[in-house]
């Protein structure tokens, strides 16, 4: 009877506890899981602009996945101050050795929430430390070359041009894939318009003719809108025809009328994007 109850209770506890063969199974990140984030946007001494992109995760992904491989019971996430910097602790259950592992990293600030930035960055950190996302590690290094709408300029640093992409400039992962050592092979990159901008394996020739603030057109092998006719402003002018310039060098990228000092200012300020008082109301 007692070695009856004894298996009775050990297949109890079996159930509860995730196999070992589970538990360190950690999934690689799909493309789902992998977002892009413009790291920083400069100008080359042929003049054409572009954007060097970092690929990262977000938290959610972490929380996700030590459900999916740990079970939601199996792991814990605390927080605590060492040395005035704010660490993340995510413990695991490990059923063999009966006792918690923990995985700890620090976090760094956030340009917008500060604490709860940085906790989620700590969070993020210390799920690289588990093994989840730390493929994003062997990936390639990312240039994007941006089309005349994709960027603005605000104005010169000393010597140095400050350049911006618009907040609706956006890019995304639609194909990743992997070798038998966890590493990014493949990498292909496409715009909110689902024109690629980056192949890891295959060069791509620039930027579309009009890019995401516009419809997709044929350009660069991208077959996207093809036949269709290419977009026209607001005063009927195509889109790819010079605007006239202001006193100050500042034109609206939607209507080509030039625009004040002031307008500009205001509208990327409250936009994130140039634009005329009468365009400013469609955005």
């Amino acid at each position: 009877m007692a070695d009856k109850k004894t298996t009775t209770q050990a297949a109890e506890q079996a159930a509860l506890d995730p196999p070992a063969a589970v538990r360190n199974d950690i999934p690689l990140l799909t493309e789902k899981d992998i977002e892009c984030r413009v790291q920083s946007v400069s100008r080359a001494k042929t003049g054409r602009v572009g954007a060097v992109l970092l690929l990262y995760k977000d938290a959610r992904v972490d929380m996700r996945i030590l459900d999916q491989v740990f079970g939601p019971g199996n792991w814990q996430r605390t927080h605590e101050v060492i040395n005035g910097n704010l660490f993340c602790n995510i413990d695991i259950w490990d059923a063999e050795k009966r006792a918690w592992v923990r995985k700890q990293d620090v976090g760094v600030e956030s340009n917008t929430e500060k604490e709860k930035g940085q906790a989620s960055d700590a969070f993020k950190r210390a799920g690289f430390n588990v093994g989840i996302g730390r493929e994003l590690y062997t990936g390639p290094f990312i240039y994007v070359e941006l089309a005349d709408n994709e960027f603005y300029s605000e104005g010169q640093n000393g010597r140095k041009e400050v350049l911006k992409c618009y907040s609706n400039t956006r890019f995304t992962v639609t194909h990743v894939a992997y070798n038998d050592r966890r590493e990014i092979c493949e990498l292909v990159i496409a715009d909110r318009n689902g024109n690629v901008r980056f192949d890891m394996n295959k060069r791509v020739q620039g930027p579309p003719q009009t890019a995401q603030g516009g419809q997709g057109t044929t350009t660069q092998g991208n077959t996207q809108g093809q036949g269709k006719q290419a977009p026209r402003g607001r005063q009927g002018a195509p889109a790819g025809t010079p605007a006239p310039q202001a006193e100050n060098g500042a034109v609206c990228p939607i209507c080509g009328k030039p625009i004040t000092k002031a307008e500009q200012d205001y509208s990327v300020r409250k936009y994130g994007r140039e634009a005329c008082r009468t365009c400013q109301k469609a955005l």
